[in-house]
């Protein structure tokens, strides 16, 4: 009889509005988009039930994300507009490991306060987007790096893993780039070499790349909030039954 390992990785995409966070999250394949049409109050306490379920039950986290599945299937731009909170989800495998990671999108920096901390908690990693051809977009990163580590309050704020990355590389061919690659290389240099990878939703480009690098820097954060659940193979259990002759009762 074998036993899967399973992680549930709960991701937060950061950056001011217009930069492409949701065309990237849209563009990662085979991710099941979900929108988040309540009100704040409600959200608060979803994700409070998440994070306590999830840490003290062993199937909790994935008992809600099969809810948020069935419930909210259906995206709305104007019901994103509104609430701006909406997340994806995808399956992947990582060596052993048969990972979920959730991609949580606050659509904008207006709205970000609006959020509260409970939104942030539990995150595994954080990944800020800013848009190349835009210097506002990349000088607020300071922002949203210290805004995060207050919300969130990680265990220790300078060990928690960040992804850097930079989007909308193919407009213009390259001509209207504001924010030059080294710059950003030296950003992330200054803030513990956070990983960073320059992207383009609009072309596909290195998409997929950074996105399982998201995964195993969550997967590799050693914080409590990763965690591991334990599935046994249901298959093979049916299949030794078989082989004894007897029956599941």
């Amino acid at each position: 009889m074998s036993t899967n390992r399973r992680a549930l990785l709960k991701v937060i995409v950061l950056g001011d509005s217009g930069v492409g966070k949701t065309s990237l999250m849209n563009r990662y394949p085979y991710a099941m988009k979900q929108t988040m049409a309540l009100s704040t109050q409600f959200l608060r306490l979803c994700n409070f039930l998440y994070i306590c379920i999830s840490t003290f039950l062993s199937s909790g986290g994935f008992l809600i994300d099969g809810l948020f599945r069935y419930v909210y299937n259906k995206f709305s731009l104007q019901y994103k507009a509104t609430i701006g909170a909406d997340f994806v989800t995808k399956e992947l495998q990582i060596d052993d490991k048969l990972v979920t990671l959730q991609l949580w999108d606050t659509a904008g920096q207006e709205r970000f306060q609006s959020l509260g901390a409970a939104f942030y908690r539990g995150a595994d990693c954080c990944v800020l987007v800013y848009d190349v051809n835009t210097l506002k977009s990349f000088e607020q990163l300071d922002n949203w790096h210290e805004e995060f580590l207050k919300q969130a309050d990680p265990v220790d704020p300078n060990l928690f893993p960040f992804v850097l990355l930079g989007n909308k590389m193919d407009v213009d061919g390259g001509s209207s780039r504001a924010v030059p690659e080294k710059k950003a290389r030296d950003w992330c240099a200054s803030r513990g070499d956070i990983p960073y990878f320059e992207t383009s939703a609009k072309e596909d480009y290195n998409v997929d790349e950074a996105f399982l690098c998201v995964a195993k820097t969550a997967l590799n954060n050693e914080q409590e909030n990763v965690h591991d659940f334990y599935f046994q193979g249901i298959s093979e259990t049916v299949s030794e039954v078989e082989q004894r002759g007897g029956c599941a009762c």
